[in-house]
């Protein structure tokens, strides 16, 4: 995510240091390393407002510089996002990553194990703004039999209880993405339901959506054409397989048998992914280092979580008539309704009712 996410589903899952602090550490060498972390990247941070105005910076990072100014004016004042000063700012780490996140699973289960904390709920990953540590970590979880993978994470959000300064490690995304990650994280401190990754992700990513078609249209320019096509048809390769597995894990095959079914199916997604990329990719592939590296459960985890109810906030979005703090509004609504009656209601929408 070199690009150890290249499909971009980890790059804002961090969780917020604050929330990990009320929530108590296991250890006192965790809680410090967190502490510790968060404070280099709070007081790296600088008002972007000088770095403009200071000519010994450098010609094009004065210009992103710029182009997120002007996408964070019209997060707050067209899309209605909180105006703070989060994203006023820029840190610059030293690092490709700003932190590790550690996701684990059992051998034959997709479930993730979990890390609950006050605020953010649960969340099935552990952060760390080491790689060693994440790499430490890691290999006390195989110890245990489990599955794991680090990502790497370029961004992440506290929600708002400091003020996010864009970093570094956003600055090899093209223009576009910059612009929709600073849409996307304003829309976590908009609202944030703890405990419902997929809810979080899935109306962070319409308000993403959405906002980018509305700043290109007020621009008056042409949406970029990207290369969405070959990324849904990645994640739809992914989640084949992993429903296939749910399925081998749900048998009661003999544990040797289901472990020589379980690399069987890795194999088949990557022939798959091949195949995939020869016939309609024209041989070249953005996913190629993600596929061909070790493949088990945990690398599986994000996959579905930004994308799964996408359609039924777009939906809700349109009933509320395009008016974005009625939908704010209505999405709260959703938030306070209990699990089961929020995910009928979101099934709901999602067929059009």
């Amino acid at each position: 995510m070199p690009n150890a996410c290249p499909v971009d589903l980890l790059r804002r899952f961090a969780v917020p240091l604050l929330v990990l602090l009320l929530g108590g550490c296991s250890t006192m060498d965790y809680y410090a390393h967190l502490g510790q972390g968060q404070w280099q990247l709070l007081s790296a941070r600088q008002p972007i407002t000088q770095l403009l105005e200071d000519p010994a910076t450098d010609a094009d990072l004065a210009r992103r510089l710029a182009l997120s100014q002007q996408a964070r004016d019209f997060a707050s004042t067209q899309l209605h996002l909180p105006e703070n000063r989060s994203y006023r700012l820029y840190a610059d780490l030293g690092r490709p990553f700003v932190v590790w996140n550690v996701f684990a699973t059992p051998e034959f289960s997709l479930d993730p194990e979990l890390h609950c904390f006050p605020v953010a709920g649960c969340v099935a990953y552990r952060g760390y703004y080491q790689q060693g540590r994440a790499r430490g970590a890691a290999a006390l979880l195989r110890q245990q039999g489990l599955d794991t993978y680090i990502g790497g994470v370029e961004a992440y959000s506290t929600l708002g209880w400091f003020d996010d300064p864009l970093l570094n490690t956003m600055l090899r995304w093209s223009d576009e993405r910059f612009i929709a990650v600073i849409f996307h994280e304003l829309a976590h401190q908009q609202y944030y339901l703890p405990g419902d990754t997929a809810f979080n992700e899935s109306f962070a990513t319409f308000v993403e959506r959405e906002g980018l078609r509305q700043w290109h249209a007020a621009r008056g320019e042409t949406a970029p054409a990207g290369d969405d096509r070959q990324r849904q048809q990645f994640v739809e390769l992914v989640l084949a397989s992993r429903e296939r597995l749910q399925q081998l894990y749900a048998s009661n095959l003999p544990e040797h048998a289901m472990r020589s079914a379980k690399q069987a199916e890795f194999e088949r997604l990557r022939r798959d992914y091949r195949t995939l990329r020869q016939r309609q990719w024209g041989g070249q592939g953005r996913y190629d280092a993600w596929i061909e590296g070790p493949l088990n459960n945990a690398k599986l985890l994000p996959f579905g979580l930004y994308d799964q109810w996408v359609p039924a906030f777009a939906a809700l979005f349109r009933r509320e008539g395009s008016d974005w703090q009625a939908f704010y509004a209505a999405v709260a609504a959703l938030g306070r309704l209990p699990e089961a009656d929020r995910l009928s209601r979101l099934e709901s929408l999602m067929q059009g009712n």
